[in-house]
């Protein structure tokens, strides 16, 4: 080798070793603006007087490897709100499987005298938890599903029932959970799960608002009861562009009274509440449907159950086995709607009927997936309960097991709200680069608001993460636009 070959290599060697460098140098410059990026946004975090006396924390993890990206306050317990659904709908999907599916009998007691179609006993419809029956999300086969019922009974034959028509909401305990408030149980976002659910356990209460200022009136409620009225004592005002109308009452009353404002010059403006019977319901409905086929029943003999008393159950036999849809497809409806119905409801599904159980087994679920349960306190499935809490480590670990399941994954992360494009995140980060790219869990009650999902950063990161705010002194809208701001920063990384 000459020295003249020898001079060109180390020239080919300086020129390569300080193209590395620039590129090193080049990453590392994006590296340390993505993170003053979200150092800036902390810092206006720090001197923004409405966040001086909240409770902050953030955890961002890389999915790869579950190593940490971003923290601040990351162990500390926050009130999650909504994203705690996250932590019951992946135990669902782990537990129960995406192919899981609710089943409503119909049974009979007594003998079914099959030559003169009279079943001379009860009609039982013994419900096993399905939320989807008649729900809204599930309206593209228009028929009604009693109509559905009494048609396959009248296919069997069946002319007249000489007994009761009864709604068995047995399977699930009637408990609220201890932590619910009372300003929320009889609204339609704090329905009781229920065995035998309706309608989505809830109904509307019709008004009719004038001028400004006018008390607004009750036109009728739907869908109504047949042996029953909801009493409504009202006094909604007609005032304001919103619906600010909140039910209160016992959640197992007809009696409920309502107050706020809704928008004046409405003929007809709903108010949604939560149904006080939702078993009694679905057996009236079903009524209905049978004596619309022809089927001869008693409208006095209706009746819901929800304890299982001590005296001997009569033998039952079965004639019709309804089932809901696919766990995936409920799980969809429950994150992206954030549905606490749905998601209680699977809660219970997981106990075999027990809030209690529900919640032991989630707990267990994350503890075998290796995470420290310690950092998890729940009282609920859904997050509308202040006295639930995590930590946002919890919940970012909790979305890299997630993921690493590919087939519960794929049905996981279809349910999640789309920055820019769906649910709760459409209008998040329109034009920056989260929007189509962010998916994540939204999460709002009072004065506690968070995010928690996944999105893949510039530098081409997979991360999982959760931020949260507690006790913040600004309006909620305002506390949305700072998490935006932070959202879009963390995308840098």
């Amino acid at each position: 080798m000459n020295f003249t070959t020898i001079k060109l290599f180390d020239f080919k060697k300086n020129v390569l070793s300080r193209h590395i460098l620039f590129f090193i140098s080049l990453n590392l410059i994006s590296h340390v603006h993505s993170f003053c990026q979200i150092d800036k946004v902390l810092n206006d975090w720090n001197s923004d007087a409405s966040l001086k006396h909240a409770s902050i924390g953030y955890c961002v993890l890389n999915t790869a490897d579950e190593s940490v990206v971003a923290e601040h306050n990351a162990h500390q317990f926050l009130i999650p709100a909504s994203t705690l659904k996250v932590i019951t709908t992946g135990a669902a999907l782990g537990i129960l499987g995406n192919n899981y599916k609710f089943t409503t009998k119909i049974y009979h007691t007594g003998n079914f005298d099959q030559k003169t179609g009279v079943i001379h006993g009860d009609l039982i419809i013994y419900g096993h938890g399905d939320p989807s029956l008649q729900s809204e999300y599930f309206t593209k086969d228009t028929t009604q599903i009693t109509d559905k019922w009494a048609k396959i009974l009248v296919d069997k034959g069946v002319k007249e029932v000489k007994g009761k028509i009864i709604g068995d909401a047995t399977y699930f305990d009637r408990s609220i959970p201890s932590n619910w408030i009372w300003a929320d149980i009889s609204n339609y976002f704090g329905v009781v799960p229920c065995a035998l659910s309706y309608a989505d356990n809830k109904f509307k209460i019709i008004y009719c608002t004038k001028e400004s200022g006018c008390k607004a009136d009750v036109v009728k409620t739907i869908p109504a009861y047949l042996n029953n009225t909801v009493t409504i004592n009202s006094n909604v005002i007609a005032k304001g562009n919103d619906d600010e109308a909140y039910v209160q009452g016992d959640p197992f009353s007809f009696i409920k009274e309502v107050n706020g404002k809704i928008p004046p010059k409405k003929a007809n403006y709903d108010v949604e509440a939560a149904l006080p019977d939702p078993a009694l319901l679905c057996a009236e409905m079903l009524f209905t449907s049978l004596t619309r086929s022809g089927i001869k029943c008693d409208i006095h003999k209706i009746e819901s159950v929800y304890k299982n008393n001590d005296t001997i159950i009569p033998k039952r036999a079965l004639l019709h086995t309804h089932f809901s849809p696919s766990l995936d497809k409920l799980i969809f409806f429950t994150n992206l709607r954030s549905n606490n119905h749905y998601c209680e409801t699977l809660l219970r599904a997981i106990g075999k009927g027990s809030l209690s159980n529900g919640l032991d087994l989630v707990k267990k679920y994350w503890k075998d997936k290796g995470l420290n349960t310690d950092e998890l306190f729940m009282t609920d499935g859904s997050g509308l309960s202040r006295a639930d809490n995590i930590t946002t480590h919890f919940q970012a670990a909790a979305l890299t097991k997630i993921k690493k399941d590919s087939v519960n994954y794929k049905y996981f992360i279809n349910s999640l709200p789309v920055a820019g494009k769906s649910g709760s995140m459409h209008s998040l980060g329109k034009g920056n680069f989260i929007e189509n790219n962010m998916k994540a869990k939204t999460g709002y009650i009072n004065r506690a608001r968070g995010y928690c999902g996944y999105v893949t950063s510039k530098s081409g990161k997979e991360l999982a993460f959760s931020v949260l705010f507690n006790n913040y002194n600004c309006t909620a809208k305002e506390a949305k636009l700072k998490l935006e701001k932070f959202l879009i920063a963390l995308a840098e990384l």
